[in-house]
């Protein structure tokens, strides 16, 4: 493995988001000096959070997984995810809700939804799920150590035992058509599908090896942290700080000061230098460009994942058949991604995210009220309406947003928002994220594994990127990667920390027991 050649005692970190927490704790662990550099004034980047009118609203991710990742961050530093953060497993996962008027609720235990897929398809069926969970299990077991917690000097690293183990599952054909060898009913296909719209790609085109993001959801088991997903950087931030890093809040990188092939140090906005022996880049990709001075160059340009519309709501009520996190389906599939990669339109027929997070922490939300984050895809500024454009047909775009959230049984929905906060691709366009998209580079198989933009810069030898847009992608699991993959090319890989997949009671983490779903609706 390709590591920082040179002095690496002083490393500055640009960025304090999920993936540069994890490197800073990695690093620390590893005996670095650590100096985090942030233009907010405070942590969480993408998981950050805004307070509106009694609201605590995440503005980032809602859904965690594999909080063994976090953990393993946490335990650089003698430290441990427990001590700063309390979890809550979800039971349902998911609650998907279709078209016809049918739900599922998605259980990540093999039982529960052996039998849940029973009640709602019959025998066959639920014969078939045992058999994709299966599948699903070893699909991960094949992928995690050599092509997702890796990095990649070359694409000759895909040679190798673990390749003809990922092919023999069928990982390279598509997704869409490996799940239906599971699954007859289209509904459940979806429910295992879905998820290539993180890697922005349409199922009927995603490789099946993107099925390990259904494994993360559906079967590893998904997590709240009490305080909302804002809890867990603030938590990492903490202890880095309790290990000895030093984080200067509301301080942007303006440039990185040269000699040779070597970066000496970061310039703040301040004028203030910093001086460093390597430097860890977490912002954006076009904002880490800038700081190098330049982009490098590739055959194809990147393409970039759909967006989304992001509706926050602080309501006087809420509804019983919501669940924590709830798929609300249409009855339109293949048309609604054709429209968001292809076409550029906005979804005719939406697919939404809803997610309740008072469901498990009220106290996110003034005493009585409820805090509901709608997810709408969208189509980026590269495929569909630019940035400015959206300031027009926001507003629009969430009236009938709300007009279809009623429609499909939040009844009173929008008599009942009493603050809320609408975020469009010209917010994300506005923060810096390329295309107007928070989801960053798309996992086409030409951005994925070696052939994603590296973490190593070619002609500077003592700087790193790590992020979403970089090795090994999107998502929270692999933004926590990404921060560990990145400390590996400082330290040369010695960062204390086996690879292994406990659930978090297991090695302690306060999974506490899950409330009843319903237990803060009105009665």
């Amino acid at each position: 493995m390709r590591t920082v050649a040179g002095p690496t005692d002083h490393v500055v970190v640009v960025g304090a988001g999920l993936s540069g927490l994890a490197c800073a704790l990695h690093l620390l662990g590893a005996g670095r000096r650590v100096t985090v550099v942030e233009r907010d004034d405070g942590p969480g980047g993408r998981a950050g959070r805004v307070r509106l009118g009694g609201y605590e609203i995440d503005t980032g991710p809602t859904v965690l997984t594999m909080p063994h990742l976090a953990d393993e961050a946490f335990a650089a530093v003698g430290d441990s995810l427990d001590r700063h953060v309390e979890l809550t497993a979800l039971h349902p996962a998911y609650r998907a809700c279709f078209a016809d008027g049918s739900s599922l609720d998605v259980h990540t235990d093999g039982e529960a939804m052996e039998a849940e897929v029973r009640r709602f398809a019959g025998p066959a069926e639920a014969a078939g799920y045992r058999e994709l969970r299966d599948w699903l299990e070893r699909l991960y077991r094949a992928q995690m150590r050599r092509f997702i917690d890796t990095n990649f000097d070359s694409p000759f690293q895909l040679l190798h035992p673990d390749l003809a183990r990922l092919a023999a599952l069928g990982g390279f054909g598509r997704l869409d058509r490996r799940i239906s060898r599971f699954l007859a009913d289209p509904r459940l296909r979806r429910v295992f599908s879905f998820q290539a719209l993180y890697a922005g790609v349409a199922p009927a085109r995603a490789l099946a090896a993107y099925a390990v993001i259904a494994y993360m959801d559906t079967v590893a088991g998904v997590w709240f942290p009490k305080g909302g997903m804002h809890a867990l950087p603030r938590g990492m931030a903490n202890a880095a700080a309790q290990a000895g890093a030093e984080f200067r809040w509301s301080a942007e990188a303006t440039m990185l000061e040269r000699s040779g092939d070597r970066v000496r140090a970061v310039r703040l906005a301040s004028g203030e230098s910093i001086r460093c022996d390597a430097v860890v880049l977490t912002c954006e990709l076009p904002a880490a460009h800038r700081l190098l001075g330049r982009a490098p160059k590739r055959p194809v340009r990147l393409r970039h994942s759909p967006s989304s519309v992001v509706l926050h709501a602080g309501t006087d009520r809420t509804w019983p058949g919501l669940a924590h996190h709830t798929l609300s389906f249409g009855a339109a599939w293949e048309r609604t991604f054709d429209q968001l990669t292809r076409t550029g339109e906005l979804m005719s027929d939406p697919s939404l995210l809803i997610t309740r997070p008072t469901t498990h922490d009220p106290g996110l939300a003034p005493p009585g009220r409820h805090l509901h984050y709608v997810l709408a895809p969208c189509p980026n500024t590269d495929v569909g309406p630019s940035g400015a454009e959206w300031r027009d047909l926001g507003p629009r775009y969430r009236d009938s947003l709300v007009t279809e959230l009623e429609r499909r049984g939040l009844d009173g929905f929008a008599d009942s928002v009493q603050e809320e906060l609408l975020v469009t691709p010209l917010d994300w366009t506005a923060q810096g994220h390329a295309a107007g998209s928070p989801f960053s580079v798309s996992h086409t198989f030409a951005q994925t594994g070696p052939f994603r933009p590296r973490n190593l810069v070619r002609g500077l030898e003592n700087v790193v990127l790590a992020g979403c847009g970089t090795t090994p992608g999107v998502g929270v699991p692999t933004v926590l990667i990404s921060g560990k993959l990145a400390a590996g090319r400082v330290t040369g890989g010695r960062t204390g920390i086996r690879h292994v997949h406990t659930s978090p009671a297991r090695r302690g983490t306060r999974a506490v027991a899950p409330t009843a779903e319903g237990a803060h609706d009105p009665s």
